[in-house]
C-alpha cells in the first residue's frame, strides 16, 4: 500500500508518482491591454509560470486561418506542455482565470478573442468516460457550432481534425499518444488534408507578427 512523503504519493517501491503531463492549446485574434495576439500569448504563458502550473515546454508561435471562416481576424496560435496540478478541473479553473487577465469575454463561441487557452490533454485521462467522449467526436460538423459541453470533455474531442492545434503541438510534444485512437501527434498531423496545414505559418520574429 503506497504512503505519503511531502504530499509526494509513493508507491511500494518507494518510486515518486508523477502528476500527468498537462497540454494546452493557446491562440488570440485581437489586441489586448497589453498589445496584440503574440504578446499576449507569452505574457500569459508567463503568468501561467507564475500560477500552481509549471510551462516545461512551449511551441513557436503560428499564423492560422480564423475558424470557422470569416469570423474575424486571422489567429496566432501555439502549444504548451505544463506539469504542476493533477485535477483536470483545477486546471481548467486556472486557465479561465488567466484569459480573464487578459480580458477575455466568453460572449461568442469561435468569435473574436484576446486569449483562448483550451485544455486539450491531461496525461492518458479519458473524461468524463469513453461513451461521452465518443459521442462528442462524432458529432456532425453542423451540430458543433450550437451543441456546448456541460462538462469537461478529455481529451479534446476536436483535437485530431485542428490543424492549428496540432501542428504547434507537434514541436513539443511529437510523440504523445492519443489515448482513444491510439495515434501520435505526428500521426494525427499526416492525416489531416493538405489544405489544412498548408496556409498555418510559423511566425520565427515578433516583427513578423499580424496586426
Amino acid at each position: 500500500m503506497g504512503s505519503q512523503d511531502g504530499g509526494c504519493h509513493k508507491t511500494a517501491t518507494n518510486a515518486p508518482i508523477k502528476p500527468a503531463k498537462v497540454i494546452i492549446a493557446l491562440g488570440g485574434n485581437i489586441d489586448s491591454a497589453i498589445g496584440g495576439p503574440a504578446l499576449t500569448i507569452r505574457a500569459a504563458l508567463e503568468r501561467l509560470g507564475d500560477s500552481q502550473l509549471s510551462v516545461e515546454a512551449t511551441s513557436r508561435l503560428f499564423a492560422t486561418p480564423c475558424f470557422p471562416k470569416g469570423a474575424g481576424p486571422d489567429y496566432v496560435n501555439a502549444a504548451a506542455v505544463l506539469s504542476g496540478l493533477d485535477d483536470p478541473h483545477e486546471i481548467l479553473r486556472v486557465l479561465h482565470r488567466v484569459e480573464a487577465a487578459f480580458g477575455r469575454e466568453r460572449l461568442q463561441r469561435w468569435g473574436r478573442r484576446t486569449l483562448d487557452l483550451d485544455l486539450i490533454a491531461v496525461g492518458d485521462r479519458v473524461l468524463p468516460d469513453l461513451e461521452t467522449f465518443q459521442a462528442w467526436r462524432s458529432l456532425p460538423p453542423e451540430a458543433q457550432v450550437a451543441a456546448v459541453p456541460d462538462r469537461l470533455i478529455l481529451p479534446h474531442p476536436r483535437l485530431q481534425d485542428r490543424a492549428f492545434v496540432l501542428v504547434p503541438l507537434a514541436e513539443i510534444a511529437p510523440n504523445w499518444w492519443h489515448p482513444v485512437l491510439g495515434r501520435s501527434v505526428v500521426e494525427l498531423v499526416a492525416e489531416l488534408p493538405g489544405r489544412e496545414t498548408a496556409n498555418i505559418r510559423r511566425l520565427d520574429t515578433p516583427e513578423s507578427v499580424p496586426h
